[in-house]
């Protein structure tokens, strides 16, 4: 096979990005990572001046790590641990009522293994209302997890989940249905 090393691999981000990246970066660095743990409304209001689209009651760890606030949506009443990396280079949707445990990866990004400067390609993922997400969870891009789905813990996400099941292994299956006990 005679192939062409000779790529051209352009940024795969326009300065505006880049820049507003590096921006983010340093406020992130400074006045989110070490805020005090419950400043919940301190981090939303950087999360919002920086274009994130969060809901009330949201609470955002210190410890999560952004790449692009101006990527990320999340519901009202939603949790995201400490450790998490919400991997946004394209658009994370986390419903309402959702928790992502610590150590978690929500990662929107990739590259084209069959092009030889590995163009990275983005796709949107879906996390559904009351879905819980275990810890160190890897979501790959693409996937839409439905409603009130359970993730467990180490899982590895290739594919959509369906609303109301726990799933759990690598990769992801649906295991059994959620049940729910009356009070």
């Amino acid at each position: 096979m005679n192939v062409n090393i000779n790529t051209r691999t352009d940024a795969s981000f326009n300065l505006t990005n880049r820049l507003l990246r590096l921006l983010w970066n340093f406020i992130y660095q400074i006045f989110f990572r070490f805020s005090p743990r419950p400043f919940h409304g301190w981090r939303r209001f950087l999360l919002k001046v920086f274009g994130a689209k969060i809901g009330k009651g949201v609470h955002v760890y210190g410890g999560v790590k952004i790449w692009a606030p101006w990527n990320i949506i999340i519901g009202d009443y939603s949790g995201i641990g400490n450790g998490v990396n919400l991997y946004s280079q394209g658009l994370i949707k986390i419903g309402k009522n959702a928790i992502i445990s610590q150590g978690s990866h929500i990662c929107t990004g990739t590259h084209d293994y069959n092009d030889l400067g590995f163009k990275l390609i983005t796709k949107q993922i879906k996390i559904g209302n009351n879905v819980w997400i275990a810890a160190e969870v890897f979501v790959h891009p693409g996937v839409e997890i439905e409603d009130g789905c359970i993730v467990g813990a180490r899982s590895v996400v290739t594919t959509n989940l369906p609303a109301w099941k726990i799933c759990s292994g690598f990769p992801c299956v649906p295991k059994k249905d959620r049940k729910f006990q009356s009070i």
